[in-house]
């Protein structure tokens, strides 16, 4: 085994240790939001990683112990490991309960558990991932309406400064139509909850401010949870968005989309500047807030008296489905700390002009952040070396063929 090889399987073994860290953590944590007579009947199992085929994860009453598949832990966010996690405490939670043991595997009573829980009774086995069901889900609920919203955030993308500001405007008001349609038809409705970002121990100025944002526009709500930081191997915190599969994933590419601005505006503003991270914060809340004046402003400009009955306050569902997840919720103001007014007013003029661009399901968002090593590979000396002497032959094959093409 090579230097590299080592170094990689050093990597992996320490990644996976941190994983099941985390998974205990986790574990611990729902358990302890669980009310006392039901934590009671639950102690902390072992956790395992290893190939079960097919299957997502497994509880083993005999060894107690929860074993989820590498591909699982690796491949997927955090979210999407936790969401197979819940389910598998469910089954643990189920055994220990009346009746239990008499009952199928996904009886009545470990539906209960995962209510409980708040996990999704479906989670395991071949069934899809949360990505996987919120990428599908989103289209089963109104095509015809979603499919419009896409192709007018397609035309946002316009260099046509005006075309690209009135398809934007369009697309939001129909946002906005889709969801009250939602309210008034349907009695009972299913909502998701996705992680933004990845978990961290730390978390800028800006982050809150976008977070509200989202909220007050795309019809999500959001929770900063606990939630383990595999890098770090400690809790933390990130921003759980909970909403309709539509809402949720149009959330998150916004989510990305102003996170992606911000970054480029930045780069741009601090070039000959060198200004610190603080006000790098600044100068993203200035973007936000300036996007929220945009946002702000062409909602007043539509809503005409007809409109403003039709656009809803709250969605009373969705209420209901975070206050079940979450009982214990608080609300908190962040500390503004000394911020630079200057550097602040030159985010707003900037976030003034963003226009969100592309469809509700752009492939060019990017993946989501996943926990696996081989996304941590670096690349050694003699690979390095390789790569060098591929390109420098490319160039050479490259001054040839424009030289036969001269001579020609």
């Amino acid at each position: 085994m090579g230097n590299l090889e080592k170094k990689l399987h050093h990597e992996k073994t320490l990644l996976e240790r941190r994983i099941l860290m985390g998974l205990a953590a986790e574990w611990a944590a729902a358990a302890e939001a669980l009310p006392e007579r039901f934590r009671r009947l639950i102690f902390p199992p072992l956790f395992a990683i290893c190939d079960m085929g097919g299957r997502l994860g497994r509880w083993h009453p005999q060894r107690a112990e929860i074993a989820l598949h590498p591909r699982m832990v690796f491949d997927h966010p955090w979210d999407a490991v936790k969401d197979v996690l819940l389910h598998e405490m469910a089954h643990q939670l189920a055994a220990a309960m009346p009746g239990g043991n008499s009952e199928p595997p996904h009886g009545p009573v470990f539906h209960e558990a995962c209510r409980l829980l708040c996990a999704d009774p479906r989670a395991s086995g071949t069934y899809p991932t949360l990505q996987e069901r919120i990428a599908a889900g989103s289209l089963r609920e109104n095509d015809r309406l979603l499919l419009r919203i896409e192709k007018l955030l397609a035309l946002a993308g316009s260099h046509n400064r005006h075309e690209a500001e009135s398809a934007m405007r369009k697309a939001h008001q129909l946002i906005r139509k889709y969801n009250v349609d939602l309210q008034r038809r349907a009695a009972d409705r299913s909502f998701v909850s996705l992680f933004l970002g990845k978990p961290a121990l730390r978390r800028f100025r800006e982050c809150y401010h976008l977070a509200r944002l989202l909220q007050e526009y795309y019809f999500v709500q959001g929770v900063w949870v606990s939630a383990w930081v595999v890098e770090k191997a400690k809790m933390g915190r990130v921003l759980e968005i909970s909403g309709s599969c539509a809402n949720v994933q149009m959330a998150e590419y916004v989510y990305h989309f102003v996170n992606r601005f911000i970054d480029a505006e930045w780069r741009r503003f601090n070039r000959t500047r060198r200004l610190n991270r603080y006000r790098k914060t600044d100068f993203a809340v200035g973007v936000i807030e300036g996007f929220r004046e945009k946002l702000s402003g062409a909602a007043a400009h539509r809503q005409t008296a007809d409109e403003t009955a039709l656009v809803p306050i709250s969605d009373p569902l969705l209420d209901r489905y975070v206050q079940h997840r979450y009982p214990r919720l608080r609300s908190f103001r962040p500390d503004d700390g000394h911020a630079d007014e200057s550097v602040i007013g030159e985010g707003v003029r900037r976030g003034r002009t963003l226009v969100i661009a592309r469809g509700v399901a752009d492939k060019g968002t990017g993946e989501r952040p996943r926990i696996g090593y081989r996304k941590q590979r670096k690349v050694g000396k003699t690979e390095g070396k390789k790569k060098t002497r591929r390109s420098e032959a490319k160039k050479v094959r490259r001054s040839e063929k424009n030289e036969l093409l001269m001579k020609s």
